[in-house]
């Protein structure tokens, strides 16, 4: 049996809320319809498709920032609540990774977790104080990493914010930083 058009466009709006960056064929595999019938759903919803959303997101993530310039954000910067949380892209080009290994060097993967954690501290200025590191797997030439930052404390002028990134399958790297407010 079908699932009725208001429950189907009510369970893919809960979706993309969710996760968006779904794809339309992810979609389509989750609600079991065809790409076509998503289409016409998110159209019906005024839901922009994946790369409009992406870009709408990033658009808005960035006029938030106080403790980062943009143009110093490793990644795409793509969601952000100061003080809270946020969420960055990061693909994997063939600049990035060791010539006779082809695995990603650590340093960008760094950058990318370290930079989203001072782009949520909510202060006009600040540094890092302390990093823990793990590296868990190998990262490849085209893996698309997706980091998101979370504040867990406020201690003063510390923040404590644990980063943790994906790939496509499985977490691949976290960190726990100290990030120091430089604001008086």
């Amino acid at each position: 049996m079908r699932m009725q058009k208001s429950a189907r466009q009510k369970l893919l709006k809960e979706k993309l809320q969710a996760n968006p960056f779904l794809t339309d064929e992810e979609l389509a595999g989750l609600l079991d319809v065809s790409i076509q019938t998503i289409r016409i759903d998110r159209l019906g919803l005024g839901i922009p498709e994946l790369r409009e959303r992406t870009r709408l997101m990033a658009q808005d993530a960035q006029v938030k920032v106080k403790a980062i310039a943009n143009h110093d954000i490793v990644g795409e910067l793509i969601d952000l609540e100061l003080g809270k949380s946020g969420i960055s892209i990061l693909t994997i080009t063939p600049d990035m990774v060791f010539e006779r290994t082809h695995i990603a060097r650590g340093h960008y993967i760094f950058a990318q977790a370290n930079s989203l954690a001072l782009a949520v501290i909510d202060a006009p200025a600040a540094v890092t104080g302390i990093a823990n590191i793990k590296y868990k797997i190998p990262v490849c030439v085209n893996d698309k990493l997706i980091s998101k930052a979370e504040v867990i404390r406020i201690r003063g002028n510390k923040y404590f914010v644990w980063v943790k990134t994906r790939n496509e399958q499985q977490e691949v790297f976290r960190a726990k930083f100290i990030m120091v407010s430089l604001a008086n």
